[in-house]
């Protein structure tokens, strides 16, 4: 079975699964983001879904990328985990 780095590689020399991989590059650097806030506060998902009115399985289908955020929700978790929502455009 190959590791999924090599999957990967081997997947990239695609031009459209690269395409497609780099469509998606922004969608799950937020994702990552939210992520890595959530752990370094420590609260689990059912903790951050509690704070946003929510339930845990809503906070799972956001960081598996299932879903696609509101700008105006992207600030509540921010909020909710102790940060802030800072959006640019290169």
């Amino acid at each position: 079975m190959k590791s999924y780095t090599s999957f990967k590689k081997q997947a990239l020399k695609n031009t459209e699964v690269k395409k497609e991989y780099k469509a998606l590059a922004p969608q799950f650097e937020i994702i990552q983001a939210i992520i890595s806030k959530r752990l370094k506060e420590g609260l689990t998902q059912a903790e951050l879904a509690k704070r946003l009115g929510t339930h845990q399985s809503a906070i799972a289908r956001l960081e598996s990328g299932k879903v696609s955020p509101t700008v105006s929700y992207l600030n509540q978790i921010a909020l909710a985990i102790g940060g802030s929502l800072h959006i640019s455009i290169d």
